[in-house]
């Protein structure tokens, strides 16, 4: 926000602040407390539109982005929950406006919606993020909307939006292995964390799943609570032919623009889009999908960084891009779209990243092995649990590459000018590694999410 609004921010931040001192940050697994919160707040979970409800390890933030975009190109008023936000917290809630785009909500609105809960919940133990959310059902039951798309916060059983019963549709999206400590370390089993989303009789939506046993038990559950399932690459499907996507399901064939969220795996999220809206009961029109493909946004996904502060500490001409991905899967598909811009216009990549210590950096490292020239790591501002630069680099360099820390992005971009050689193509820049970085990067950057 620019410094006009910082003041306006500070209100519903006052109300979180105090709430941070009073209640645990963390997770814990278990829909008692919120269940009993909404209870006194008249469950106003009940009293929600139509909820399309979205898990998975990645990809859930860009699914939630298309169903986004599809809707509103349809004219729908859509309210929507996503987590974690990246700069500020009036993120994680987007009020729908009818015949527009959503806004993020209100700073009072927010502020108010906060006291009232933290007023019913008493003083009781509970988690922020179950009061969070309980607010995201507070402010959704109680501006009018066509719709409302639910991001789950970590797995889905336990998760605290699973208080939701009657879901329009549930979707999931790919799984990898990450939040190990609290999902297990197969994929099988979070696979059915993530699967406990689905309630019976309900339409589920299986994105497109890189391991057979996560399909599995997914198209298991779904089949034994007989759930309506329409599976990605079985039912339905996106794919790139001539610069176009082809989308298909049994309803038919539509012949689109690409997505203008890059990389080869947002067709396939795109496609579980299109299928979950139409599953959650709302008529798509090719024209509609025509509009949501180039309206769509999503901050932080491979974001092309072309304006802000930043850009003048790296050499002139470099091309800059921002992702929040931080586990292997989201490493390979990073490095699929790095691999695919080089094919394009050969440039030396280099990598800023900055993790955190519940991932496994290793891993995500690993897919850039053979692309990237150098890594610079950094640590991240104001998270406790911010990997130190020194380690990171040494992860990096575990991995297979060149790595060193610095002592901020900006710092990174510099050193990276320095090594520039006349007559050598502008750098690739790929800054990520977590949301919670990509956070501190658009912060300083200037150029927080709208």
């Amino acid at each position: 926000m620019n410094a006009m609004d910082q003041s306006v921010v500070s209100e519903a931040e006052r109300e979180i602040e105090k709430l941070m001192a009073l209640h645990p940050k963390g997770f814990d697994l278990s829909l008692e407390r919120i269940s009993r919160l909404l209870e006194v707040l008249g469950n106003p979970h009940l009293k929600l539109p139509p909820v399309i409800h979205i898990a998975g390890t990645n990809g859930k933030g860009s699914a939630t982005a298309f169903c986004r975009a599809l809707l509103e190109a349809g004219g729908y008023a859509v309210h929507v929950h996503t987590s974690p936000h990246l700069v500020n917290w009036h993120e994680r809630y987007r009020i729908g406006v009818k015949g527009g785009r959503g806004r993020l909500v209100d700073d009072a609105l927010l502020a108010d919606a906060l006291r009232r809960v933290a007023a019913a919940n008493g003083g009781q133990t509970i988690t922020v993020f179950e009061i969070l959310t309980a607010v995201t059902f507070l402010l959704f039951s109680e501006q009018p909307a066509d719709a409302v798309i639910l991001e789950v916060g970590l797995g889905g059983r336990f998760d605290a939006t699973n208080v939701i019963a009657d879901p329009a549709v549930s979707v999931i999206m790919p799984i990898s292995l990450d939040h190990q400590a609290y999902l297990g370390d197969r994929v099988e089993l979070i696979a059915a964390e993530k699967a406990g989303i689905m309630k019976r009789g309900r339409p589920v939506v299986v994105g497109q799943q890189e391991f057979d046993a996560a399909r599995e038990v997914l198209v298991a559950t779904a089949e034994r609570l007989g759930c309506p399932l329409a599976v990605y690459g079985q039912d339905f499907s996106g794919h790139e032919e001539f610069g176009r996507l082809i989308y298909q399901d049994e309803f038919g064939l539509a012949d689109l623009p690409l997505p203008r969220l890059p990389g080869r795996h947002q067709q396939a999220n795109a496609a579980a889009a299109i299928r979950a809206v139409k599953a959650a009961g709302f008529a798509v029109t090719e024209t509609m999908m025509e509009k949501a493909m180039a309206s769509v946004e999503w901050p932080a996904r491979l974001q092309a960084l072309t304006e802000g502060k930043l850009l003048q500490y790296a050499p002139e001409g470099s091309e800059i891009w921002l992702d929040g991905g931080h586990n292997p899967g989201a490493g390979e598909v990073i490095a699929e779209a790095m691999a695919a811009f080089e094919e394009r216009q050969p440039r030396p990549l280099y990598i800023i990243a900055g993790m955190i210590n519940t991932k496994d950096p290793v891993g995500y490292f690993r897919a850039f092995a053979d692309i990237a020239e150098h890594v610079f790591t950094v640590g991240i501002r104001d998270s406790e649990s911010g990997l130190d630069p020194v380690a990171l680099a040494q992860s990096a360099f575990d991995a297979g590459l060149v790595a060193e820390p610095a002592g901020s992005v900006a710092e990174a971009l510099q050193e990276i000018a320095r090594r520039q050689v006349p007559g050598r193509p502008a750098p690739r820049i790929l800054i990520g590694g977590s949301l919670y970085f990509a956070g501190n990067v658009l912060a300083d950057n200037g150029t927080p999410p709208k």
